[in-house]
């Protein structure tokens, strides 16, 4: 279901088909477009998922459409504010949608089969964000996962989304995880300062977490989201010693 942009051109050249969505209103006045949010469609067809982002009784959307063959589909305007984020966090924000850029990378997702990305599908998605990298001056610290802005209740692009690869072009964090090794171990419901430090570092790199010394239901969240993206080997919401070491090297490249 593609067809014209509204006047012809869309916001990139690397854009292929346009299935203009109505999803969308303008973005508030004074705030720039500083983030890169990656998504999946977490639908089995593809061009189901496109039909759902294009239509009004969805009240969702995304700047751009990624399939698994590479094919690039705009769906709304880059000055458009679009509905990808829903709720959501990131260093205090809480309206990722006015500030950010949403791409839909289709891939069926945990609940229908997740499966790896094909290169073709993720050459393209380095190739999207270096552009919009370029036009919008997006450092690597502010291309995130869906699940990095609402952790309780996300999990793509998952674990198996390539980040070393947009990395090695420079357009997220490139980080190294530890090796995953005895050690020591925080988990549900231990509290105390070590639960305190870890909060307040996972804090800092912009999670949605509560400094309390309390290893609540929200701290698990924001765990498995770390490790979902930055130690993507063992996703289970225990700080351990990889997940401990990987998030100081975080916290080091966020502050430098």
């Amino acid at each position: 279901m593609t067809g014209r942009w509204p006047d012809g051109q869309g916001d990139s050249t690397l854009v292929t088909g346009f299935s203009p969505s109505p999803n969308f209103g303008p973005r508030p006045d004074g705030v720039p477009i500083d983030v890169i949010i990656l998504h999946y469609t977490g639908m089995p067809d593809a061009q189901k998922a496109l039909r759902w982002l294009s239509i009004p009784d969805s009240h969702v959307s995304c700047h751009y459409f990624i399939d698994r063959d590479g094919t690039i589909i705009q769906l709304v305007s880059e000055q458009s504010r679009a509905w990808h984020a829903g709720r959501s966090f990131w260093k205090g924000c809480t309206d990722l949608n006015s500030c950010s850029i949403g791409i839909e990378i289709h891939n069926p997702g945990h609940e229908h089969g997740y499966e790896a990305f094909p290169d073709a599908q993720i050459e393209a998605v380095i190739a999207l964000c270096s552009d919009i990298k370029r036009r919008h001056a997006i450092l690597p610290d502010r291309t995130l996962a869906h699940s990095d802005i609402a952790p309780d209740r996300k999990q793509d692009p998952g674990e198996l989304f390539p980040w070393d690869r947009l990395a090695d072009e420079g357009l997220c964090l490139k980080i190294t995880p530890h090796a995953i090794m005895d050690g020591p171990q925080y988990r549900q419901p231990d509290e105390g300062q070590p639960i305190r430090a870890l909060q307040m570092l996972i804090a800092l790199v912009g999670y949605d977490v509560d400094v309390t010394g309390v290893y609540d239901q929200k701290t698990v969240y924001a765990v498995m989201a770390f490790q979902r993206r930055f130690r993507p080997a063992l996703v289970d919401g225990v700080a351990d010693f990889s997940t401990l070491a990987t998030l100081r090297d975080v916290v080091q490249h966020v502050k430098g």
